[in-house]
Formats: structure tokens, C-alpha cells, sequence
């Protein structure tokens, strides 16, 4: 097992349940027989009153001093990336894929937009 951790980095999911966000944090396990690392999923509920969250966001998450429910034992910190708004870190500057926006935009003034 791995030491406890109070900030969290994951990927908020459909949730049905109210004032909440579903949370999977994806850890990498190390299996000794084949010494290599595997995804492990886990999922948590994080207390998320104002719905600063969407799906597919990726999320920081701090660990509760006493859980609210049963299931509620972290709260939302801060939205790190929202989905379909990628940000280049080094220029700053918005990512479709693997272009910048203003590349396709002005290929686009250029030749014209494709029909498809």
C-alpha cells in the first residue's frame, strides 16, 4: 500500500448524486512478477456544492478533515483543466488535437473550410 495522500489529481465522472462529484484517480501498481506497472482505477466522492465540475474535467481534490457521508470524503479544490479546453503550457495558447487554434483558424481564412 501506498502512504495516504491529502491532494488528489483525477478525472470527474457522471454522478447522479446531489451536491457531489465522482471522481476516478488513476494510480499506476507495480506487479513484482512481471516488474512492470499497471492502471489501477479508484473512484471517490468529493463534496462539490457550487458544481465547479463537469464531466471529463480534470480536477484537484484535498482530503476532509471528517467525512460528510459515508461516501463523501474529499472536497473539490480547483477545476486544473476543463474538457475540450486544452492550454499549451509552454506558449499558452489553446490545442485542437495536435495544432494551435489561430494555425487552423488561419489555414482556414486562407483555403477556405473543409466541407467535411
Amino acid at each position: 500500500m501506498s502512504a495516504r495522500t491529502s491532494l488528489l489529481l483525477g478525472i470527474c465522472m457522471p454522478c447522479v448524486k446531489q451536491n457531489v462529484s465522482k471522481i476516478r484517480i488513476r494510480r499506476m501498481e507495480l506487479d513484482t512478477n512481471l516488474n512492470m506497472y499497471f492502471k489501477k482505477d479508484e473512484f471517490l466522492f468529493a463534496h462539490d456544492p457550487e458544481k465547479m465540475c463537469k464531466t471529463g474535467d480534470v480536477v484537484l481534490i484535498r482530503e476532509l478533515a471528517q467525512r460528510l457521508t459515508r461516501l463523501t470524503t474529499h472536497k473539490v479544490e480547483k477545476v486544473v483543466y476543463s474538457l475540450g479546453d486544452i492550454t499549451d503550457p509552454i506558449t499558452g495558447k489553446k490545442v485542437v488535437v495536435g495544432k494551435y487554434r489561430d494555425d487552423i483558424e488561419e489555414a482556414n481564412l486562407l483555403f477556405g473550410k473543409s466541407t467535411k
